[in-house]
């Protein structure tokens, strides 16, 4: 059973913004409440390590990115629509991934590492090319 969906990617050119959304599917009768709970924002090339890039938490908002991501990119909640979403300004090349959201149940966020995140999204593909 699919816990969270994400929507948004896509190609983009380079110096371009992306807006990415974490869900839960309405559908599920354990459905994940986002607003309960931190979630993170992850990448994957192939061959590579999956990279975090920010981290919110639902016990008093704060954020934590990457030194990758910071200045660029900006995760931030909705709280009455239940999402999470994540958006990048001045994209380059470099960027383009597989992106995925995540939680695993905490509502503080400590640290964006994958290894403590154990419910996925199916992953959406970003590409910026010219």
């Amino acid at each position: 059973q699919v816990q969270l969906v994400e929507s948004g990617g896509g190609s983009v050119q380079p110096g371009g913004s992306l807006r990415l959304s974490c869900a839960a599917p309405e559908s599920n009768l354990n459905r994940i409440n986002l607003n309960r709970v931190l979630v993170g924002w992850f990448r994957q090339v192939p061959g590579k390590e999956r990279e975090g890039i920010s981290c919110i938490s639902s016990s008093d908002g704060n954020t934590i990115y990457s030194d990758a991501a910071k200045g660029r990119f900006t995760i931030f909640r909705d709280n009455s629509k239940n999402m999470v979403y994540l958006e990048g300004n001045d994209l380059q090349p470099d960027d383009t991934a597989t992106y995925y959201c995540a939680t695993e149940g905490g509502t503080v966020c400590a640290r964006v590492h994958y290894i403590v995140f154990d419910i996925w999204s199916q992953g959406t593909q970003v590409t910026v090319s010219s």
